[in-house]
Formats: C-alpha cells, structure tokens, sequence
C-alpha cells in the first residue's frame, strides 16, 4: 500500500479531493479566479482607479503570491503522476495546458515593463487570462472544452468550407463592383470584409452592393451565411447532449459503453 506523504495530501488538496477542505480551497481560488478579472475591468474607470489605487495594489499583490504559491505547488506535486516524475517529467508538465495557463497568470505582473507606459497597459490587461484558470474549477468549462475537444474535426472542416466561401464570395463581389465602387471594393482582401459580415448576417453597411448583379450574390451569400452558422450549432447542440448523458451514466457508476434507449431509459446492449 503506498504511504500517504505531504506531497500526495497536497496533491489530493488541489485536483482529486471531493473532501469540504478541498472544495473550499478550489471554491476560493475560483472566487479569487473572478475578483481578479473584476479589479482589472474597475482598473479602467479612471476615478476608481485613483482613489483606491493603493488597495488595488495590495490586491494584486496577494493574488500574484497566491497563484505563483499554487503553481509551485501543483509543479511540486505533479510528481505524484509516473508521467510527470523527475525532472524530465516536470518539463513535461510545464508545457501541458493546464500549466502553461496557471504560468501565464503570473507571468505579466513578474515581467519588468520598464518606463513605457504603454507596455505597462498591455501587461495590466494581460492578467485578464487568468480567468482561463477558471475552466480547472468549472464544471460548465470543463464539459464545453471536451464536447470542442471531441467536435474538433467536424469544426474544422466547417471552418475550412466557411473560409473558401467567404474567399469565393468576396472575389465575385469584387468583380461585381470594383467598376461601380472603386473605393469601397478595391481590392478582394477589402471586400472580404464585406463578407465577414454579411456571412455572419450582421450588415454593418459600411460596405453595400449597389449593382443588381451584387445585391443578388449578396442575397445569395447572407441565406448561405445562416446555413453555415446553424450546422455548427446544432452539431454543438447533439455534442452538449452527449456529453451530459455520458457525465450522468458516470455519477450514476454505469459502464462507460451502457448506452440508454431515448424513449423508455431502458439500457440498450453495445454494438
């Protein structure tokens, strides 16, 4: 039997305990998670930022020695996996997502901005990505990333067909009204703004057809447009589905193959 050690309890503190303390280590750090992203926005109203700049400071300052304390920690216990042993196995570890993200969390206030005040801006506003420690704590972020984990080739095969449709449609828009606008569509990679928004159907009108020949391909490309936008969703929409009957088959401590009929719940053999 393997001997229960610091590090595994701490291990067991940060990712595999359903205990109360382990859950109320992981509530506050997701509640810090957003109070961060909250001083950030409050940063921006100028007159807040000035009059508790100094609170605002020291808030920074806790939450910096928190996050940098739990990515030590969590390096440290990364051992408690065989992939991760060693040293070798703690490089490993610091370019899997999880840790390249717990790393960009601290990594903007420890960099030196030195005197331009524009870098300073940047590095400020770069500690909003802290708020993608929260998908570790979420359980909603955790289902989202895997149903786009396992969608992933349906996506990117839409995306692939819904970039050669905006390529294609632009192209015939340009040479549709190039003569008739000159400045508006002057070139195909401008006009592809104009498809940008009338595939996602939100017609800016900044830049309209105004050939009978254009308004037809655009009518024509904003129908297309809704039709490229639903397939994702609803292929989204099965996937959520999936998703939450296969959570639910696993608290309920059901083979993960058990598949259930739609009409009577009743279990239906595999294959």
């Amino acid at each position: 039997m393997r001997a229960v050690t610091l590090r595994s309890r701490v291990h067991l503190l940060l990712d595999g305990s359903q205990g109360v303390v382990a859950r109320a280590l992981r509530l506050s750090l997701a509640l810090l998670i957003v109070a961060n992203v909250l001083a950030v926005l409050i940063e921006t109203v100028r007159p807040i930022a000035e009059q508790h700049a100094g609170a605002l400071s020291t808030f920074e300052a806790v939450s910096l020695t928190v996050f940098s304390a739990e990515y030590l920690l969590r390096l440290w216990c990364a051992g408690e996996h065989a992939h991760f042993a060693g040293l070798r196995g703690r490089l490993r570890w610091m370019v899997t997502p999880g840790a390249l993200v717990d790393l960009l969390a601290i990594a903007p206030a420890l960099v030196l901005s030195g005197t331009d005040t524009r870098i300073v801006r940047v590095l400020r506003l770069a500690r909003l990505l802290r708020i993608a420690k929260l998908g570790r704590y979420s359980v909603a972020l955790r289902t989202l990333r895997h149903v786009l984990q396992s969608k992933a080739p349906d996506l990117l095969s839409m995306a692939f067909v819904l970039l050669i449709l905006l390529v294609l449609s632009s192209a015939l828009m340009f040479h549709l009204e190039n003569e008739a606008q000159p400045e508006a569509f002057s070139s195909i990679p401008t006009t592809m703004w104009w498809g940008v928004v009338t595939l996602t159907t939100i017609g800016y009108g900044d830049m309209a057809p105004i050939t009978f020949e254009g308004r037809l391909l655009g009518a024509v490309v904003a129908v297309l447009g809704i039709g490229m936008f639903a397939l994702p969703a609803g292929l989204l929409g099965s996937a959520f589905v999936d998703e939450l009957a296969r959570q639910r088959r696993a608290a309920a401590g059901e083979p993960a193959g058990c598949r259930r009929c739609p009409h009577c719940d009743g279990e239906l053999p595999v294959g």
